[in-house]
């Protein structure tokens, strides 16, 4: 990895700022114009590993392939939707995006989880070998750190959902074996391992005894324990059974989102900190922005109805022309600075050694903020937290130290026991 230090003391000697060989503080990158910030950011983007908690790129491909009729879905190249491939990573900075392997809950009752998940796995690992020159896998930080000096995008593995268990504490061991280094305890339901934050039915009142079990063998295995989507309740179980620190892969701050227990709470960040772990802020409109569903709504129903009233099909010109104006002119949705927001409030509970990146993308839709669009635009979020003061060591460790920090954490336990 190349010298950070040395790369922006160049780049701002270069902008005709006085700056020291070992000046590297924050007030720097404060007094730069907001064009010169921006190639700096770009710069840390190329120049930093920077992982991602949580990509849906896998679910998209089955439902592409399914749609399409295509074997794989060439992410090599360009692609016209979603929001990762590999020309658009390589411009945003993007080195290790964990790969969801993404089980609905409907998969509890009418069975399939562990063949979908088997299905999902086999699909990433063939963007590897399909495009062994751009793409390779990822069971560990080293395993990034060598591919990411090679110049190629790692891709780590984890299970959205722990479904695919289905029971029996064995499959765990299976389903390190293929590679998968975290599980989202629950999805959109309660399931055999715990309650969900989106169910209603609470009816463990936390983990399991079942759970309590995964979460053990977890700890045993060196697979890292996910606690986005779960209740609050199996959050605290979490905390009181694991016996390493845990990840939250793709959450934000419950303060931004009043009653949406999917987001974290502020006494639960300060006990993830406490327990050493990671909250990995998600980019989704409505994780950032209490207003956004709200407002996204009214647009939305305000396009339905001028399309009926008019005789129009979303994709004809003239209305693909009337929606970008309109959606231009009430914008819904929010911008950078609101992720930037909740990387703020979670320093300022848990401090810079407990948040990553976990954007959720190709799983949220069209719900992304203003200059978070897609995997390219990770350097507009560096732009804004230079411009909020914080420093190169602080950036790399939200980029990727901290998750190194808790994976090999997690390994090292795994290890010793």
């Amino acid at each position: 990895m190349k010298s950070l230090k040395a790369l922006i003391c160049y780049l701002i000697t270069a902008t005709c700022l006085s700056c020291s060989p070992s000046a590297t503080n924050s007030e720097d990158y404060q007094n730069l114009s907001e064009e010169e910030r921006f190639e700096l950011a770009k710069q840390i983007a190329h120049n930093t590993i920077i992982v991602d908690g949580h990509v849906d790129l896998p679910y998209r491909m089955r439902v592409e392939r399914a749609t399409q009729q295509q074997e794989i879905l060439n992410v090599a190249d360009r692609t016209e939707g979603g929001d990762f491939d590999y020309p658009r990573s390589k411009e945003g900075g993007l080195d290790a995006p964990f790969m969801s392997i993404y089980i609905p809950a409907r998969h509890q009752e009418t069975g399939g989880a562990k063949m979908l998940a088997d299905s999902l796995i086999q699909m990433t690992k063939s963007i590897a070998i399909t495009w062994p020159e751009k793409f390779a896998m990822a069971y560990s930080p080293k395993d990034i750190q060598h591919n990411f000096e090679k110049g190629m995008i790692s891709l780590p593995l984890g299970m959205e959902n722990g479904a695919p268990i289905e029971g029996d504490i064995e499959n765990l061991k299976y389903f390190y074996d293929q590679g998968i280094r975290y599980i989202t305890l629950t999805h959109g339901k309660d399931n055999q391992i715990g309650d969900s934050s989106y169910d209603t039915t609470y009816i463990h009142d936390g983990l399991s005894e079942f759970g309590v079990l995964v979460v053990k063998e977890m700890n045993r295995l060196g697979i890292m324990v996910d606690i986005s989507h779960v209740s609050d309740a199996t959050f605290y179980d979490v905390m009181e059974t694991s016996k390493v620190p845990v990840i939250a892969s793709h959450s934000s701050a419950r303060h931004f989102t009043p009653g949406f227990e999917r987001n974290m709470d502020d006494e639960m960040i300060k006990k993830l900190g406490e327990n050493g772990g990671v909250i990995m802020i998600n980019f989704g409109g409505s994780f950032i922005d209490q207003s956004f569903d709200e407002k996204n709504n009214k647009v939305n129903e305000h396009i339905v109805n001028w399309l009926a009233e008019n005789g129009f099909e979303r994709n004809d010109p003239e209305a693909e022309a009337y929606i970008e104006k309109y959606v231009k002119e009430n914008n819904p949705f929010p911008s950078v600075e609101k992720v930037a927001d909740h990387i703020d409030h979670v320093r300022s509970l848990a401090g810079i050694g407990h948040i990553g990146l976990g954007s959720d993308f190709d799983g949220v839709g069209d719900t992304l903020p203003i200059g978070l669009k897609d995997v390219s635009m990770y350097p507009n979020l560096i732009a804004e937290l230079l411009k909020r003061g914080y420093s190169i060591e602080d950036i790399e460790k939200i980029c990727y130290q901290n998750i190194f920090r808790v994976w090999n954490k997690v390994i090292e336990f795994s290890e010793a026991n």
